[in-house]
């Protein structure tokens, strides 16, 4: 079960993932760098570390894509979100974006030269079990609409 399927809306995957740095832009844009650090409640990430995480977990992604198309059933490594998010306090709005936009090209590219056969090529989460490299996309763009809402929701206040 994709926990975030739900996000993508029933849009195709692809074009989500690939409109999400153009989305991120617009969003940063209007919040402006003051309102990017501010947290929307106690223990709350604020939109800058939400992006922060968003850059991390795009590298996540570019090695799980890479290795389940490369290896046989492959087994996902899971990462403590949390744990890594507690070193994001150097690190800026712009970087975060510039690293989030020039990894998700570097893998809509990958994805893109997938043959279609490959999507339903299986791999393993281990605390989500046996899915196909199409959920993995799927996941992808989920991911992003998931954060996206709440980065928006924080633009919003």
């Amino acid at each position: 079960m994709n926990p975030y399927a739900s996000f993508t809306g029933g849009r195709d995957p692809q074009q989500i993932i690939a409109g999400t740095p153009a989305r991120l832009q617009e969003l940063f844009t209007t919040l402006g760098p003051e309102r990017a650090n501010i947290a929307p409640a106690e223990g709350k990430w604020s939109a800058r570390e939400i992006l922060c995480h968003l850059a991390d977990t795009e590298i996540v992604f570019a090695f799980r894509l890479r290795q389940s198309i490369s290896d046989e059933h492959h087994v996902i490594q899971p990462f403590d979100q949390d744990r890594w998010a507690s070193s994001y306090t150097p690190y800026s709005t712009d970087a975060a974006l510039a690293t989030f936009t020039a990894v998700r090209q570097w893998n809509v590219a990958f994805i893109q030269s997938v043959p279609a056969a490959d999507f339903s090529k299986p791999l393993t989460h281990p605390e989500r079990g046996t899915m196909s490299f199409g959920v993995l996309v799927e996941t992808m763009a989920g991911h992003d609409n998931n954060h996206i809402q709440q980065i928006e929701a924080i633009a919003a206040r």
